[in-house]
């Protein structure tokens, strides 16, 4: 059976932590409390499942604090948790007899991350597997019999562990602010982290949080270093942003530049709701209709869902067809992502 170390980063978690800790420390050799400047209870709470508690100083860095807290780890292998994490009771006995049969040449193993429709999160899929669980020691091997070279790539194993995620909340808040940090030091964000701050807005954003994010996007569409998907995405961005700040000029340019490249759901409903302001049902229902039918979402799963079938519901009614416009607000209201 293998030894595993629970390292979590925490903060003001009073709320949740002995939720989560209740809910895995009994399937932890050892637990790891970071603590980036808690003015609650939560490192009193925390004491009561381990004396492993430090103080680490928060620098808008979780990379950096969860780097610490897994320099403090002893066993085996570490996994990975948030305060807003829960184990129930079936997945509890899975994640055991993991422990007690995971080969020792696994690095990594995946678990599902349940639940993330249900809170606003940057996710699209109600449940993926993300890694939480890493090898500690990494063991370097050299492999085949002739020409041998060092095996680099981790052995990752994908498990049937299930995590509910079930925050109390959204941190819409707290991260957008942290991207607009970064953009304000000029920082440049890297491809994935370009790719969240597009999400995140469209997933969780208001209108004032689409207009400070504007200009970013802008500059990211005439960046040449940036990948098309890049550009389509900071293109969605700025087209929502121009169309919020009425600078239509702009918003078309955006948005053809959109339409242009290959189109998506997205897009097809600014271009929908644009004509639905300007009092002009039909033609934004052309738009509607492709969002739902003709298009995919990149960034906001429900610009292909629920979004655009209210959009045409309100449209039908506008034109008087009122069962077109019930049709359509029965199929929203129906209508889950896959």
């Amino acid at each position: 059976m293998i030894t595993i170390s629970l390292c979590m980063i925490v903060k003001n978690e009073e709320k949740l932590l002995a939720r989560c800790l209740d809910s895995v420390a009994c399937l932890m050799d050892e637990i790891v409390i970071v603590d980036t400047g808690s003015t609650d209870g939560t490192k009193a709470i925390a004491a009561r499942y381990t004396d492993r508690i430090y103080d680490f100083e928060w620098v808008n860095d979780f990379a950096a604090a969860r780097n610490f807290a897994f320099s403090k780890a002893t066993m085996e292998y570490i996994y990975s948790a948030d305060a807003d994490e829960v184990l129930d009771e079936e997945n509890r006995g899975i994640f055991l007899r993991l422990k007690e049969s995971l080969l020792p040449q696994i690095d990594i193993v995946q678990m599902y991350y349940a639940n993330q429709l249900d809170f606003g999160t940057i996710y699209n899929f109600d449940r993926e597997l993300r890694p939480k669980l890493f090898k500690r020691v990494r063991s370097f091997i050299w492999q085949e019999p002739i020409h041998e070279q060092v095996l680099l790539e981790p052995v990752i194993y994908d498990s049937d562990v299930a995590i509910l995620h079930l925050p109390d909340g959204n941190h819409k808040s707290r991260d957008l602010a942290a991207f607009a940090r970064m953009v304000s030091e000029g920082k440049r964000l890297s491809k994935r982290l370009h790719n969240i701050y597009a999400k995140e807005l469209f997933i969780s954003g208001e209108e004032q949080d689409f207009l400070e994010a504007g200009p970013f996007f802008e500059a990211s569409c005439a960046d040449t270093e940036r990948s098309l998907d890049e550009i389509r995405e900071a293109a969605c961005v700025a087209a929502r942003a121009a169309r919020i700040g009425q600078a239509y000029e702009k918003f078309f340019k955006y948005a053809l530049k959109v339409v242009a490249s290959e189109g998506c759901s997205e897009i097809c409903c600014e271009l929908g709701s644009y004509f639905l302001k300007r009092q002009d049902p039909e033609e934004a229902v052309i738009w509607f209709y492709n969002a739902v039918y003709e298009t995919e979402s990149i960034l906001n799963i429900h610009s292909s869902g629920d979004i655009p079938l209210r959009g045409l519901s309100e449209c039908y009614r506008l034109m008087g067809n009122e069962e077109q416009a019930e049709a359509y607000g029965k199929l929203a209201e129906e209508w889950k992502a896959e």
